[in-house]
């Protein structure tokens, strides 16, 4: 029994006679007859008595309609949720980023991109940068969205698009600084600073560039990610060059300039961030295309605080 003869069989049985229904399937009446004589030797039942060109149903026939009518209902929604997993407006998505965007940003803009759909299931997590490479290697995520990667070490087995976009400088309205329209790095010069761990790029390359500049690196605070350096910024005890991403994060939650003030760098000095995504992974389109929003998101925020975004290679 398959479905045209299922179809075939609701619509001569909802029909004032077999004309209209093969008006209705848009076939030949010998097509429609043809089809219902072999859902009878399909069922080894005789569904209609046949008087002439009339068709009588016999009680197996309507028995047999209320669970055809079921079916279709069932093969109808079944097609429209697979044209929705298509469309990428329906179906699972495992995504991670790391703390900082996970803890606003990205959340953020995937819900407000999947308002209004149904039938999705999420599973977000905040990771670092570093698990997250792992995961994208172990083929155990749609995507992930972190630092951009240090070497090309597992490239084979996982996909990644880096962007980068110039640093900001943060402080309190206090700061001797805050006058000025941006910051150079000389005018960071012995300054109480809050900076991250010591092996994370960003940190390294702040201790190269004043190590070659001549100037001193006052770290006052280090920390695994820029959100709980914001608390000491605003409380005035330092300074901080974050990523721009962080200043988003800081005009997102509305940040007054009379608690934290956000100040371009003169110089150049950029933020790497990488997209990932399996290779070896089945990625649903739900996930390709929450991505590639997320890609053009990400761009659209950097291009909006001036951050000069670029699409860069490892």
């Amino acid at each position: 029994m398959n479905l045209q003869q299922v179809r075939t069989f609701c619509a001569v049985m909802t029909s004032p006679s077999m004309t209209d229904a093969a008006a209705k399937l848009g076939r030949t009446q010998p097509a429609v007859s043809a089809s219902l004589k072999a859902l009878e030797d399909v069922l080894g039942v005789t569904l209609f008595d046949r008087v002439g060109r009339k068709l009588s149903p016999r009680p197996e026939a309507h028995y047999l309609l209320s669970e055809a009518e079921s079916m279709l209902a069932q093969s109808r929604r079944i097609s429209h949720t697979m044209q929705s997993m298509a469309l990428g407006q329906t179906g699972s998505m495992t995504a991670v980023a790391m703390p900082g965007p996970a803890a606003l940003l990205f959340p953020r803009f995937v819900a407000s991109l999947l308002t209004g759909t149904e039938g999705v299931s999420l599973s977000l997590y905040a990771r670092s940068s570093s698990q997250i490479e792992e995961l994208a290697k172990a083929q155990s995520i749609d995507f992930g969205f972190g630092d951009a990667p240090a070497s090309q070490d597992g490239q084979t087995l996982y996909n990644c698009q880096i962007m980068s976009g110039q640093c900001f400088v943060v402080m309190h309205p206090a700061n001797p600084l805050a006058q000025h329209d941006a910051v150079e790095l000389h005018d960071l010069d012995g300054m109480a600073l809050g900076t991250l761990q010591s092996d994370h790029a960003l940190r390294r390359k702040l201790e190269n560039q004043m190590t070659t500049a001549g100037l001193s690196l006052n770290v006052f605070l280090e920390s695994q990610t820029f959100l709980p350096v914001l608390q000491f910024v605003e409380a005035g005890l330092c300074a901080a060059i974050v990523d721009p991403l962080t200043a988003t994060h800081i005009y997102a939650t509305g940040k007054s300039p009379e608690s934290i003030l956000v100040k371009p760098i003169q110089s150049e000095f950029r933020y790497r961030y990488g997209i990932y995504w399996p290779r070896f992974r089945a990625i649903p389109a739900l996930s390709q295309s929450v991505r590639q929003s997320w890609e053009a998101e990400v761009w659209r925020q950097l291009m909006e605080i001036n951050a000069m975004p670029r699409r860069e290679d490892l």
